[in-house]
């Protein structure tokens, strides 16, 4: 028998009826929460003063199954289950946990959140996170508008890459214990559009790097994205104490990648080590701020005369197929990008692939 004694009991409320709830003792501890819980408010009214058969019936049925209750709970503290606290963790706020989650990932998390708050109108429960919920979710992302433009629709590879963020977050939940059910297993991924992946040919890097820039923090951070491979929101947080010797006695990188959360050990040449300026304590592109990523970056293309849609990600794609063309192997290249599987870095074996220059030459009309 359970150390603890389960009783149904009843409380006066309002307009003549009772509530009906259980009574634990001692008190039983919420594995969860860790807090103690005394009683179990199970939903259930009755009438206090029943006046006719029909009421008096109501009440015996809805004590019946009070008692069915009781009983489920008692055979649950005999095995030590503890499942009826999940109703708890139902009605807590999915969106407190969202934000938390998002404050501690990139700029992406943060907008996906934004989205879905908009979506659920600023109230959700682990109980409301349901498959249809996210289904709905993923047709509001395909055909959503922007958060700062609403007159411009999400692209679809903005929404494939939102909805892979949410369902990430769906799996996490799901590994804390926070809802019942993987919901993944039941949800179809948007599928990404093939888009042409813009770069800069050695000689437009060049042409760049003699450009003057009104913002010098930018070029110094753009150009050492182009020599190195790293992401906006890496170049961002990274610190003089993340360049260190190599065993080699080279520079090299120690970090934990922000997007794929990777642990990550990059050599970088004296060249790109210059690009960083005088070493110092803190941030070494101190002054960087995302925002000069948008008008100051496509100002400074311009100026370059640089005609291609250059945004600061085609830096990455830059350094890449410059490797893949220099004849760096495609793992290695994959290694530098800190992809986590090598079929990802494999379109940069295919933009600088030489097999394809030699073939559209076989074929000459004379």
């Amino acid at each position: 028998m359970p150390s603890t004694k389960v009783t149904l009991r009843r409380r006066v409320i309002t307009k003549g009826r009772e509530t009906l709830y259980l009574d634990y003792y001692p008190a039983i501890r919420n594995p969860d929460t860790m807090e103690m819980s005394r009683r179990e408010y199970l939903g259930i009214y009755i009438y206090q003063l029943p006046t006719n058969e029909i009421q008096r019936e109501y009440n015996k049925e809805m004590i019946k199954k009070s008692e069915a209750i009781r009983s489920i709970r008692v055979q649950s503290l005999i095995n030590e289950e503890y499942g009826f606290f999940d109703k708890h963790k139902r009605r807590a706020d999915f969106l407190i946990y969202f934000q938390s989650i998002a404050k501690s990932k990139d700029q992406k998390w943060m907008i996906v959140y934004t989205h879905f708050n908009n979506f659920v109108i600023s109230k959700c429960t682990f109980g409301d996170v349901t498959v249809d919920l996210s289904r709905k979710f993923r047709e509001y992302l395909i055909n959503g508008k922007k958060i700062k433009n609403n007159k411009l629709r999400i692209s679809q590879n903005s929404a494939a890459s939102y909805f892979s963020t949410f369902r990430a977050l769906l799996k996490k939940a799901y590994l804390d214990k926070l809802i019942k059910e993987n919901i993944n297993d039941y949800l179809e991924k948007i599928e990404y559009k093939d888009v042409r992946k813009e770069f800069l040919t050695i000689d437009e890097l060049n042409k760049l790097a003699k450009t003057p820039c009104n913002k010098p923090v930018l070029k110094s951070a753009s150009l050492f994205s182009c020599l190195t491979g790293l992401r906006i929101s890496d170049i961002l947080k990274l610190d003089w104490s993340e360049i260190v010797v190599a065993p080699d006695n080279g520079y090299c990188m120690r970090l934990r990648t922000q997007k794929t959360e990777t642990e990550a050990s990059l050599p970088i040449s004296d060249d790109t080590l210059e690009l960083c300026g005088e070493r110092k304590t803190g941030k070494v592109f101190k002054g960087l701020q995302r925002s000069m990523t948008q008008y100051p970056l496509k100002n400074w293309i311009k100026q370059a005369e640089i005609e291609k849609n250059i945004t600061f990600h085609s830096f990455r794609h830059t350094f890449a197929t410059l490797q893949v063309a220099e004849g760096t192997d495609i793992y290695t290249v994959s290694k530098m990008l800190t992809h986590k599987n090598v079929s990802t870095t494999q379109i940069y074996a295919e933009m600088g692939n030489p097999k394809k220059r030699e073939s559209a030459n076989r074929i000459k009309l004379k």
